[in-house]
């Protein structure tokens, strides 16, 4: 029998979401500990190395790619040019050929909202700049939702779903 629970905008496991920490101070007050996953700050933390490691994309370098994301078969990629990719290995495969388009410009989150929960993290955002297609420049502005778990001492990306680009969608 599985349990679900709803953290943010995103349904999880019972074993992902759960309670951020809290601890008795000494006036008997609750008091907010850091839970061991750094919390919201180290979310936010693992939302911006996302975010350079995209821009970095946009150049055709996709090592820092690999290193924010969790590299478990579990993990799911819902992008601008459409599909679902399911697994490290089809992730990966459709970063490269994103890479390989050198798409230039930038992106950056804006409006961001953070929502931790035990060794899960939701971040909601809108994503916006602009890539460069066949040398015209493209706008960007659409919505992103990106998970993270805490995995091994640090936040790794295991969803990353956004709306469609008309210009990649396949």
């Amino acid at each position: 029998m599985k349990r679900w629970a709803l953290c943010g905008a995103v349904v999880l496991t019972m074993a992902g979401c759960t309670s951020p920490t809290t601890s008795q101070s000494t006036t008997g007050q609750p008091a907010a500990s850091q839970p061991a996953t750094g919390g919201e700050p180290a979310a936010r933390e693992a939302a911006a190395s996302f975010y350079s490691a995209l821009n970095a994309m946009f150049t055709g370098e996709v090592g820092p790619m690999t290193e924010v994301w969790s590299h478990r078969d579990d993990v799911t990629y819902m992008g601008p040019t459409g599909g679902l990719k399911t697994g490290w290995a089809a992730v990966l495969k459709d970063w490269e050929a994103q890479a390989a388009l050198k798409l230039g410009g930038t992106v950056k989150p804006e409006d961001m909202h953070v929502t931790v929960g035990g060794d899960l993290a939701v971040v909601q955002n809108v994503e916006k700049g602009e890539n460069v297609v066949d040398g015209k420049p493209q706008i960007v502005s659409i919505r992103a939702t990106n998970v993270f778990r805490f995995e091994d001492g640090k936040w790794k990306m295991i969803t990353h779903h956004t709306d469609l680009l008309p210009y990649l969608a396949k």
